[in-house]
């Protein structure tokens, strides 16, 4: 049975999406198990860009069915618009399938969680406001409303109407702000379920059957494992699993399944938002980094912060995903520097920290322990295969390899699907 995990292993924007579409063009499914539209994948092919959200990478493949699973919240606006998107340059969204039991992100968690994130003041964690965090939030109080309640008015409108009992007391009480209309809210929805309907369907029947069948099927994460619920840089994390355990749970497909997890790693790092981040540079490497490597958001356009790799964080984030092979990305973006970096370890308080900290205010207060290596200097992106790129920079992946004890399958040297080097 098939199954590939793709994962990204540091705090999201790893390149996660080429690396997807690169894997797509030989599986039959690929399938999205968490997160929402705050997430977003960024695919260059040819001249074209495409910037998705919701629907899988995989869809820019021919013939392969992007799946939206259970693990997911769902904004039907969006998740329409992107499919008209899609449709308006030639993009066949036909076998687009979503999971029945993925839950709805309503208008009312978009609201709250702009208000919230707002009167948090100085102590904002950075989300997108897209209502993603208070939808898990309903999810897991049992108060959510699922894609399968819009197929069924009477339920749908009285779960709405329970709801809006306790969100308008919230708007108006605590924020001063308007009550919601349950009718107004229905009839947009049940449109919604109407246009839908016919992508919607029972997608761990759908996913289980194809792995039966000996089909190979492509687990796409959004995010990264620091941003994961669990495991990540808590509270400055994402509301659902990234991590590779997660595409179990978000798919409905047993752990059996997957026999390889793939981490995409950046030949350097970066975050978006709030939160601790031990080798970010405040200084012209950090601005070069983000000027060439185009370091910003493809969901918010927010700039993002950038540093050099920390293998303390990659031999975390291999041990939680229990990868098998790396993904190595934008390695082409450090030809711009004469002496490379990679934080091996952590300082704070007279103690040396080889593994990441049980308590993460260590990460405010550490010093990266860095180890130099020398540049390359030279323009890489024409390379067609690792025997094409100059031995500092096989150097700078054997070291890599080195650090997170795992292999590098794969190494991106450009945007496009060409600029990609496998061994």
């Amino acid at each position: 049975m098939p199954a590939t995990v793709i994962v990204g292993t540091q705090w999201g924007d790893e390149g996660k999406g080429k690396v997807t579409d690169v894997f797509a063009e030989n599986v039959d499914l690929v399938a999205r198990y968490q997160g929402g539209n705050n997430a977003g994948h960024t695919i260059v092919i040819g001249d074209e860009r495409f910037a998705l959200t919701l629907i899988p990478s995989g869809v820019l493949n021919p013939g392969v069915t992007p799946v939206i699973g259970n693990g997911t919240v769902v904004d039907p606006k969006v998740l329409l618009e992107e499919m008209a998107a899609l449709a308006a340059r030639d993009v066949d969204v036909s076998l687009v399938r979503l999971s029945a039991n993925a839950h709805l992100i309503m208008p009312y968690h978009r609201k709250i969680d702009a208000l919230q994130e707002r009167f948090l003041g100085s102590g904002q964690i950075g989300t997108t406001k897209r209502g993603i965090g208070p939808a898990y939030t309903d999810k897991f109080s049992r108060h959510g409303i699922r894609v399968q309640d819009l197929f069924d008015p009477k339920i749908f409108r009285d779960k709405l109407e329970a709801a809006l009992k306790e969100k308008n007391k919230t708007l108006v009480k605590l924020y001063n702000q308007l009550p919601m209309d349950a009718e107004a809210i229905a009839a947009e929805y049940l449109e919604y379920g109407r246009q839908l309907e016919s992508h919607v369907t029972d997608t761990s029947l759908l996913l289980s059957e194809a792995l039966e069948a000996g089909k190979e099927v492509l687990f796409e994460g959004a995010q990264g494992t620091l941003l994961d619920i669990d495991h990540g840089t808590y509270p400055f994390v994402t509301s659902s699993n990234p991590t590779a355990g997660g595409a179990t749970i978000g798919s409905g497909v047993g752990p059996t399944a997957i026999d390889k997890v793939v981490g995409v790693t950046k030949a350097y790092i970066s975050r978006v938002g709030s939160g601790p981040f031990p080798t970010e540079l405040d200084d012209e490497i950090g601005e070069t980094m983000i000027e060439v490597g185009g370091e910003y958001g493809t969901v918010t356009g927010r700039r993002r912060r950038c540093g050099w790799l920390d293998a303390v964080a990659l031999r975390y984030a291999s041990r939680i995903n229990g990868l098998t092979e790396i993904a190595l990305t934008k390695i082409d973006v450090l030809s711009e520097f004469e002496t490379l970096k990679i934080c091996v370890a952590y300082e704070a308080d007279g103690e040396r920290y080889d593994e990441l900290p049980r308590q993460h205010r260590v990460l405010y207060n550490c010093e990266p322990v860095y180890e130099e290596l020398p540049g390359w200097g030279i323009d890489i992106s024409g390379a067609e295969s690792f025997e094409d790129l100059p031995p500092a920079a096989l150097d700078y992946i054997a070291r890599v390899e080195e650090l997170a004890g795992v292999p590098v399958s794969m190494v991106s040297v450009g945007p496009q699907r060409k600029a990609t080097l496998t061994r």
